[in-house]
């Protein structure tokens, strides 16, 4: 590793803490249509009981301390501060790794798996099938993320993961994976950096959704019309989500629930 790199511990300020809790206390919860349960969005009681634990029974001080026990580091790359967690293999010859999360996500995602994959010896795997993980924080993402920072695309992001593992971290070559988001950015990373990428995993395939195919079975009717349900029922979220996020943000930013 550069001595560009430096470590990193993650530490909320008990000022933001308070803040939060005193926004989960003054929630201005919304009325509901009588018995509709989910059918127009999240059911109230059950967002009751989750704001509930999350303001009283939750511990942000327990899991912090639980997470800092991965080794965190950033870095400057491309006018942003890139986290990223790195955790070497324990075996004769680990693979280099980067593990791409979704959204919303985050590294957490990858807690319970890390220890699995660079130490698979001590669960009864064979160490010479141990990885040395790169697990970063996506650019924009919690720990990559400061106000008025640049944005980025998919494509951004597979470059700056490249230049992460090549530049900063020293790995010539490396494998990919990812799920949801990082699905799109490890399928990117071995279309744009094929002569880097030993390969690529993903637990997400995209195919283009805006027209549904000409169905000639009963199987095929059956999943044409779970498509467009999916379209026209499931899919108002991601609608404003990639049109109009900055109107979406002013609610979002201004209470947790």
């Amino acid at each position: 590793m550069t001595t560009r790199a430096r470590e990193f511990t993650i530490h909320v300020a008990d000022d933001v803490l308070a803040d939060l809790r005193g926004r989960l206390e003054r929630t201005r919860w919304p009325d509901e249509n009588p018995g509709s349960g989910w059918q127009y969005g999240t059911d109230l009681a059950y967002m009751k009981g989750l704001v509930a634990y999350w303001r009283d029974s939750y511990d942000w001080r327990q899991h912090e301390a639980r997470l800092n026990r991965l080794r965190h580091y950033a870095v400057p790359i491309d006018a942003i501060d890139l986290h990223f967690i790195h955790e070497p293999g324990v075996g004769p010859r680990p693979l280099p790794l980067v593990l791409s999360h979704g959204w919303p996500g985050s590294i957490v995602e990858f807690e319970r798996l890390i220890p699995l994959l660079t130490d698979p010896g001590r669960f009864g795997g064979d160490p010479a099938d141990a990885f040395t993980v790169v697990a970063p924080s996506l650019p924009g993402y919690t720990f990559s993320f400061r106000a008025d920072q640049p944005r980025f695309n998919v494509a951004q992001m597979a470059d700056v993961f490249t230049r992460l593992m090549v530049d900063v971290l020293g790995y010539p070559r490396f494998a990919a994976q990812g799920g949801d988001w990082g699905g799109f950015i490890s399928a990117q990373l071995g279309a744009a950096h094929a002569e880097r990428l030993i390969g690529i995993h993903v637990t997400l395939l995209s195919g283009p959704r805006e027209s549904t195919p000409t169905p000639r079975t009963d199987e095929e009717r059956a999943y044409v019309e779970e498509l467009r349900h999916w379209l026209g029922e499931e899919q108002g979220y991601g609608m404003i989500q990639g049109t109009k996020p900055q109107t979406l943000a002013y609610g979002l930013t201004d209470s947790p629930a």
